[in-house]
């Protein structure tokens, strides 16, 4: 087992290395300074950091045969977002699809479905397999958006990510399902070769393919968490990956009522653009590490009452609830520190 973590360790940190040297992918795979609202990097970088991640797994695969499955599953994410990076003409719309697709895969290869939220009715009407189907295949997929979302700093995604694994790990250990504890362990392994590369200096980036990429298979041993082991709360692993859920849904809440666009516009009002903007620092590289940290603590402040009450539906319903209100509140106070000028028309605005 150690054997297989320092394995995946050294193929993600090699992998990250020799893009950062060399660049096989030629420009292609570069992120240029000036390409959108939401790039805060001063040079051009290399943003196939995902590549890593998945060789990773992958050879862990091919040496111990193991996580071959979901390995297939998430294929289609991966590779959606990998063809952005790489060619910048993968649409929204598109790589959400695939998304999905993967997400399809997981339902039936992995028969990784979402039965029961803890809410009597909405339990009943999960009891029909289309409607089961239908919601593990939203869920997963936006859980994997998600962390697309807030892949915009230096270590930001994946630090979250880790975070989150370690918690839904340490839930997988509680209750001895060793399949998702080791797949959560592997997965931070892997996820540290590429972090010692991309923070605090930002000199590789994760990219839409590794953010969809984690994001869905933090989505996946989330569902098969909760589908495994009945005595864990669905509510569980929803507020350990509270900070990125709901900064996509008020994302598409802003975008779509308050601004009257499509929410896959990009613009500059996540709550980490606007935590990067309070920082009163000059230099942007240093900036832009020191942004991260913050969304750090908001997922700490999830993870770590989450892993204390995973059996409680009733008290975890309630944390997510306390962390709606305090994320909303934060949010409302950067706005309020920003401008003057009323909170509608800034976000109409875009803070363009």
């Amino acid at each position: 087992m150690l054997f297989g973590l320092i394995l995946s360790f050294l193929v993600s940190f090699a992998v990250c290395y020799l893009f950062v040297r060399y660049n096989p992918f030629g420009m292609w795979a570069y992120d240029p300074v000036s390409a959108g609202p939401q790039k805060f990097h001063t040079k051009p970088v290399p943003r196939v950091g995902g590549v890593a991640i998945f060789l990773s797994l992958f050879a862990y695969w091919i040496i111990w045969r193991d996580y071959g499955l979901i390995v297939l599953c998430s294929l289609p994410a991966f590779l959606g977002g990998l063809l952005e990076d790489l060619t910048k003409r993968v649409g929204v719309k598109e790589r959400l699809f695939l998304t999905m697709l993967s997400a399809t895969l997981g339902y039936f290869l992995l028969s990784a479905s979402i039965d029961r939220v803890g809410v009597p009715l909405f339990d009943h009407i999960l009891a029909f397999s289309l409607f089961s189907f239908a919601f593990t295949v939203f869920a997963v997929a936006g859980v994997s958006n998600a962390f697309n979302i807030i892949d915009g700093f230096n270590g930001l995604a994946s630090g979250v990510a880790m975070i989150s694994l370690l918690a839904l790990g340490y839930v997988a250990y509680l209750v001895g399902d060793s399949y998702l504890f080791y797949l959560c362990l592997i997965l931070c392994c892997a996820l540290l070769g590429f972090f010692v590369w991309n923070f605090p200096k930002g000199t590789i980036f994760l990219g839409d393919g590794g953010a969809y990429l984690v994001g869905f298979l933090i989505a996946e041993v989330s569902v098969l968490l909760v589908k495994k082991n009945p005595q864990v709360s669905p509510w569980f692993p929803l507020l350990v990956v509270a900070y990125p859920v709901v900064e996509s849904l008020f994302s598409i809440y802003r975008k779509k009522i308050l601004r009257e666009t499509s929410p896959g516009e990009p613009d500059k009002l996540h709550l980490h653009m606007l935590i990067y903007r309070k920082i009163k620092v000059k230099n942007k590289a240093i900036k832009n590490s020191l942004t991260s940290p913050y969304l750090w603590a908001f997922t700490l402040m999830c993870a770590l009452p989450a892993i204390f009450f995973w059996e409680n539906t009733m008290i975890l319903i309630f944390l997510v609830i306390i962390f709606i209100i305090i994320y909303l509140w934060f949010y409302w106070r950067l706005v309020r520190f920003k401008s003057r000028i009323s909170l509608m028309k800034l976000m109409k605005r875009g803070m363009d």
